[in-house]
């Protein structure tokens, strides 16, 4: 998440992260406030959010997922697991009244990007890990991602995979191969594209198209894009803007190239080789 690199110089990335379960006023909670009740002696449920495609499925029977399945034999835990995040703001939207509102989520671990993470860590929406508990994370965590500037120790998060964000495209049925941002705009693609709904990610890699530097981006490159986009999504050339479903459109076909992450990409040619 990418879907998503931790650090932002690697990709686009996700985290997993601790919620807490209770808050003080209206958003921010503080330090003293965040633990939530440990239940762990009673209730041996774990609530996991995550986004599609990220955990590995049985190739027989894709409602098995293998890792969870042996975490459960090996713990005695069993998880609930949800791939219910198809953007960041729309599920922040979802579970961030009950935040708001000193309740809890219904989940104990998510998997979000990296900025995203950053905003939960900040108004103290997360709780802190004890790495005492997780011996694996000391040792094998690597050294560049210890110390996120997000999370400072790398205390409320671990890295739960990282990517690129790029361009995929059904080459089948496209009848050739798309090589930069520019191929997008071809006229027998009008209606069969999408970007991305987060414009850290979809702005970025466009711009990059444009031969901007985006780490050194001006306003005006930013006014050009958004220029750019607005006339091609008037004209119906974008066909929509979109989270994680994306795959649904590039599966069927209703899709033929969109902003994509790597991720995704991979676990789509296991069904479809067409897929680039």
């Amino acid at each position: 998440m990418s879907r998503r690199s931790l650090l932002r110089a690697l990709g686009a990335g996700a985290a997993g992260a601790t919620l807490a379960g209770c808050g003080v006023p209206a958003a921010f909670v503080e330090p003293g406030d965040r633990a939530g009740h440990d239940s762990s002696a009673t209730d041996h449920t774990l609530h996991f959010a995550n986004w599609p495609l990220y955990i590995d499925t049985d190739d027989e029977d894709e409602s098995k997922r293998p890792t969870l399945d042996a975490f459960s034999q090996r713990t005695g835990i069993s998880v609930t697991y949800s791939e219910e995040i198809n953007d960041n703001d729309e599920f922040f939207g979802k579970i961030s009244p009950a935040l708001m509102n000193h309740q809890q989520t219904g989940r104990d671990l998510i998997v979000i990007s990296d900025w995203m993470a950053a905003r939960f860590v900040r108004l103290g929406w997360v709780q802190e890990m004890d790495r005492a508990k997780q011996p694996n994370v000391a040792k094998y965590l690597d050294p560049q991602l210890r110390t996120p500037a997000f999370d400072e120790g790398r205390r409320h998060s671990v890295p739960w995979q990282s990517g690129i964000t790029g361009i995929a495209y059904n080459r089948e049925k496209l009848g050739r191969e798309i090589r930069s941002t520019g191929d997008l705009w071809a006229d027998d693609l009008r209606g069969r594209v999408t970007l991305l709904s987060g414009l850290d990610e979809s702005f970025a890699l466009l711009m990059q198209g444009n031969g901007v530097d985006i780490t050194r981006w001006t306003a005006d490159d930013f006014h050009t894009m958004c220029e750019q986009v607005e006339k091609r999504v008037r004209s119906k050339h974008i066909r929509r803007f979109t989270g994680n479903d994306y795959i649904k459109d590039l599966a069927t076909g209703d899709v033929l190239a969109c902003q994509a992450y790597s991720g995704d990409v991979i676990q789509l040619q296991a069904d479809n080789p067409d897929i680039e």
